[in-house]
């Protein structure tokens, strides 16, 4: 019987063991961690956005970065079978907007309970509070794992590496992977966080606008008069900066260029509105509340919070009357709110990041079996690989993905 071991127990190592197992491996997984996964358990503030409810093949589309190279694990297991999965395993999952999976009972610890089960079911052993020092190989053939307590040997067959990224390093993700990776001759791409919030120039309107949560906005970001990146959906304004779905996946696609330099970030409060239909719209608002002063004037259309920041950005005394208000000025107003700009200086650090983006260079893996072209019997999954995805479920489904590929080719299958 060949003897798989899993270095890490989140989400691709549980659904490797699962999969080697299922195969006829005699599997062991190795956590440094008090629990099995972890990270799983404060993804989507703990209710868990395992996977997303999208035509398979859209899937593609919200790969950030070397897409192709999941065509065979994503048609492997789809996102179809990760819910079909989860529902068998006493986890009944439901969907929600933006096609994001949830389980019903929004908590986290119940996706976790059902991988556990079936990890139990499968025979697969759970080692806590063990964590690899080393890859071991010989002759380009993997032949183990050392562990750090004792120096213990673990002799395998197949090393399957499913250690995380360096996101959240208080779950375990502190790049024992790429350390892995490098010592057996592999390349590991440049790091950086993603999905991760950016902080702003403007502190004080950050500040001044911190907690308030705006939908149906429209965002760009902007290398001086280069869009670089565009979408709508929900921010979020925060002590430091801004922050939301929108903003998170737009990390994703920025991040070098922030590295760089600044750039500007553009917000359209009201996409649905053209210039023409948004000053109508003032006017309108203007004739009914006339001899309100401009500073109490724009309470059907903007936050409270929001109010202000606009009334002073549109250098218009704010005491004014509304009836005294120019053309020139309403359209000031206008742009204002069809182009409300801050200075993006930089992206929150690891602790903060939902991901990483980079990792194993993928010319170095076979996409069709997760194994390593350096090292036979030597595989990858999940994060520590050089993908990464938007926000709403689709980084675990990667996981879930490469995991069961690895798995599977793990054991021979």
């Amino acid at each position: 019987m060949r003897k798989a071991a899993v270095i890490g127990g989140g989400a691709a190592g549980m659904m490797a063991a699962l999969a080697a197992a299922e195969n006829g491996s005699q599997v062991h997984i190795y956590e440094k961690n008090e629990k099995l996964g972890k990270k799983i358990f404060i993804t989507g503030k703990g209710r868990c956005n395992l996977t997303n409810a999208c035509d398979t093949e859209e899937l593609f589309s919200a790969v950030v970065r070397n897409r192709k190279f999941l065509y065979s694990s994503f048609y492997g297991f789809t996102n179809f079978d990760m819910m079909g999965w989860m529902e068998e395993h006493g986890c009944p999952v439901k969907v929600e907007r933006g096609n994001r999976v949830f389980p019903v009972s929004d908590k986290s610890s119940d996706v976790i309970r059902a991988l556990g089960t079936a990890l139990d079911q499968a025979g697969v052993k759970v080692h806590l509070h063990e964590e690899a020092d080393a890859v071991l190989e010989q002759d380009g053939q993997v032949s183990g794992i050392r562990l750090k307590k004792g120096g213990r040997i673990i002799p395998a067959d197949a090393v399957i590496v499913a250690t995380g990224g360096l996101s959240y390093p208080s779950t375990g993700s502190t790049g024992d992977g790429y350390r892995f990776a490098r010592a057996m001759g592999h390349d590991v791409t440049e790091l950086s966080p993603a999905l991760v919030p950016f902080e702003v120039k403007e502190t004080a309107v950050a500040g001044q606008l911190q907690g308030l949560s705006l939908r149906n906005i429209q965002v760009r970001i902007m290398k001086g008069s280069k869009t670089l990146y565009e979408e709508f959906g929900e921010m979020l304004f925060t002590h430091f900066g801004v922050s939301g779905p929108v903003l998170l996946s737009a990390s994703s696609f920025v991040a070098g260029q922030m590295k760089k330099e600044p750039l500007t970030l553009a917000v359209d409060l009201k996409p649905a509105l053209s210039e023409e239909q948004l000053d109508a719209r003032i006017l309108r608002d203007f004739d009914e509340l006339k001899n309100k002063q401009y500073k109490n004037a724009l309470v059907r259309l903007l936050p409270g919070k929001l109010m202000p920041v606009i009334v002073e950005r549109s250098g218009i005394s704010p005491d004014k009357r509304v009836n005294e208000i120019t053309k020139e000025e309403r359209r000031r107003i206008v742009r204002q709110i069809k182009e409300f700009c801050l200075t993006l200086t930089g992206l929150r650090g690891y602790r903060e990041a939902i991901i990483t983006q980079g990792g194993v260079a993928l010319n170095q893996i076979n996409p069709s079996t997760m194994e390593s072209r350096l090292v036979k019997g030597l595989y990858f999954a999940g994060e520590v690989l050089d993908l990464d995805a938007v926000t709403g479920g689709y980084n675990l489904q990667i996981a879930w993905s490469t995991g069961r590929l690895a798995g599977e080719a793990a054991a021979g299958a």
